[in-house]
Parts: structure tokens; C-alpha cells; sequence
């Protein structure tokens, strides 16, 4: 797949260690520094104030060691599980390891009242677990919204197409995956938001039936809502404009 070119272990060898401190708990990540430089964000890491030039550390408090450790996998190998395959039989891409029967529509949650989880059908490695909100986000929208903040743009398109390809995830998983990305994005963000915009759209009657969905609305809050208001009237507008072209007028 073309793009972001893996590290090569034999070129980083040389490279100084650094240590990195991920999340409340402190969970301890070791990688080269050549490999973190990649990143503007850690080339200016290692170079200001919070960067111990002594023990070679790097403190990240608020970063999720799960989303952390996909971020790093994709810096040495260029891709984070689960990786990106080629199915050489039907010409198209495709996840490792997820489940062949999952629907490609979204789920009604089970309990609306219930923070959700992951659909029958969907993949087990679909979402996570994220500890300052407490319930499960969906992984690639995470791991985007941290290339967002490191400044990776490949890994960022990476994650964007891979969620494309995951299936059976409930409306709550989704909903709160959105929201999720509108807190972690710039307004100017044209790609994460949009994509969430399209598939609401795409697969409104399920989520019209969501009590999940009638929560959210209800409690308002977001941006996503608005404009989720707006993609709809310029759809709408679409359909008609469309449905004028093939309908004769009459005078």
C-alpha cells in the first residue's frame, strides 16, 4: 500500500532511546528517537521543557496507552492492528481478523440507557475502551484524532479508510465515536466529521428508530447535530434537484 514508509529497525539501531510515560496509571513505552521525530509533534517534544534530556523521557498523562501503542506500531511498521489486506481474489481491501457475516449497517443499541458496547458482528478490536469518558470509542476514530494531534496526515487517511471497513457497530458505539471526533478535531476538519455525517444519513432509518439517537438530540450539546441538520437539507435539496431533472413541468 502506498504511503507512509515503515522504519528500518537497521537505520534506527543507532538512535537514542527514549522513554515514554502514557496515561494516569504511567504505563511505560521505550522507542527510537528517530522514529518518534517523524512526528512534528515529538520532534518538538524532544527538544522542549517537558523532554528530560537526562533520562531521555517523554510524559503524555493524557493519552490512552491503547491509542498510544497503535500510534507507535504504525510509526515502526506502518499500519496498526488490525492491519490493512489486499484480498487478491476479490481485487479489494479489507481488515485482518474481522469477522465475515458482520453487517455493513449499523445496530440499534441494545439499551439505550446503557453506554453500549460492541454489536454481535462486529470485530473485537472495532472500539476502545476510553478511560475519560468511560465507555467504548470506536479505535480508528481514536487513533485519528491522535494523528490529528501528533501531526501525522498518512496515519490520519489510514484510519479514516480502515473504519470505512468495519461493520456491525451499535448506534451508541457510533453516536458517541462522533461526538468523540467533533471534541478531538478542528471545525476544519472536511474528513473524520464528514464521514460520520454520511453514514448517519446513509443509515437514517436505523438510526431514526434509536432511542440512543433521540437521547443525544435531546441533550444536544455538539456540533454533530447541526450539522447533521444541514448535510440533511442539502441531501434533501440534492434529491429534489434531482427528481425536477427527470420530472417534466407543466405550465
Amino acid at each position: 500500500m502506498p504511503g507512509h514508509q515503515p522504519s528500518n529497525p537497521q537505520s534506527t539501531a543507532p538512535s537514542p532511546i527514549v522513554t515514554l510515560t502514557v496515561g494516569r496509571e504511567g504505563r511505560l513505552f521505550a522507542a527510537h528517537e528517530d522514529v518518534l521525530r517523524q512526528s512534528p509533534f515529538f520532534t518538538a517534544a524532544c527538544s522542549e521543557n517537558f523532554f528530560d534530556a537526562q533520562n531521555r523521557r517523554i510524559s503524555l498523562p493524557d493519552e490512552e496507552p491503547e491509542v498510544f501503542s497503535a500510534v507507535l506500531e504504525y510509526l515502526y511498521k506502518g499500519d496498526y492492528y488490525p492491519r490493512l489486506i489486499h484480498n487478491r481474489q476479490r481485487n479489494s481491501w479489507e481488515l485482518e481478523d474481522q469477522p465475515k457475516t458482520a453487517s455493513r449497517s449499523p445496530h440499534p443499541s441494545p439499551n439505550p440507557q446503557a453506554a453500549g458496547g460492541r454489536a454481535a458482528g462486529a470485530s473485537p478490536e472495532a472500539a476502545v475502551y476510553i478511560s475519560s469518558i468511560g465507555a467504548d470509542i470506536l479505535r480508528d476514530t481514536v487513533v485519528y484524532c491522535a494523528a490529528e494531534r501528533y501531526g501525522l496526515d498518512e496515519l490520519k487517511r489510514l484510519a479514516l479508510r480502515k473504519q470505512g471497513l468495519q461493520a456491525g457497530i451499535d448506534v451508541g458505539t457510533i453516536l458517541r465515536s462522533a461526538q468523540y471526533a467533533y471534541a478531538h478535531t478542528p471545525d476544519s476538519d472536511s474528513r473524520l466529521r464528514a464521514h460520520y455525517l454520511a453514514l448517519i444519513i446513509r443509515c437514517r432509518k436505523t438510526f431514526k428508530r434509536s432511542g440512543t439517537m433521540q437521547a443525544e438530540m435531546e441533550a444536544g450539546g455538539s456540533k454533530l447535530f447541526f450539522d447533521l441538520f444541514v448535510a440533511m437539507c442539502n441531501h434533501l435539496d440534492d434529491v429534489i434537484e434531482v427528481s425536477n431533472v427527470r420530472t417534466p413541468k407543466t405550465v
